[in-house]
C-alpha cells in the first residue's frame, strides 16, 4: 500500500467544517487539491494527519486554531481615518483588499467596519482563532 510521507505528492478530497456544521470549504464537485506534502502548502495540522495514510483511507480530524491559521490577533486589526482612503476603493463590509506595509510587503485585509470617521481593517485570516474540522480522503500519492 502506499502511504501519504513528505515529499510525496498525494490528493485529497475534504470538507472542512466549523465545530458549529458551518462549512467553510469544500473540494466537493472539484479536482482533488493535490500538493506536496511536507512543504508548507496547507495547514500543519491537516499536513500532519494526512501522513501516514494509504490511498483510500478516509478518516476526521480535528484541527486546533494553533495548528491552523493561528491565534485570532488584535493587534492585527487597525483603524485609518475614512478620508486616507480613496474614494475608489469598496468599503463593503466583508470586502478583502490588500495594504501595502512600509516595508512594501503586501497584506491582505477585510473590511470590518465602516464609520464616517474611519475603516477598521484586519489582517486576520478569516479563520484564525478558530478549531477546523476536515472530512478527508486519501485519493492518491506519488
Amino acid at each position: 500500500m502506499t502511504q501519504a510521507q513528505p515529499g510525496t505528492t498525494v490528493s485529497i478530497h475534504y470538507t472542512g467544517t466549523l465545530p458549529d456544521g458551518t462549512t467553510f470549504d469544500s473540494s466537493e464537485g472539484r479536482d482533488p487539491l493535490t500538493f506536496k506534502l511536507g512543504e508548507g502548502q496547507i495547514i500543519p495540522g491537516l499536513e500532519s494527519a494526512l501522513s501516514g495514510m494509504t490511498v483510500g483511507e478516509k478518516k476526521k480530524v480535528t484541527i486546533a486554531s494553533e495548528d491552523a491559521y493561528g491565534p485570532h490577533r488584535p493587534e492585527a486589526i487597525q483603524q485609518v481615518p475614512r478620508e486616507a482612503v480613496p474614494d475608489h476603493i469598496p468599503l463593503d463590509l466583508g470586502t478583502q483588499l490588500q495594504v501595502q506595509t512600509q516595508d512594501g510587503r503586501a497584506v491582505p485585509v477585510t473590511v470590518t467596519e465602516v464609520t464616517d470617521a474611519q475603516v477598521t481593517l484586519d489582517a486576520n485570516h478569516p479563520l484564525a482563532g478558530k478549531d477546523l474540522i476536515f472530512d478527508v480522503e486519501l485519493v492518491s500519492v506519488a
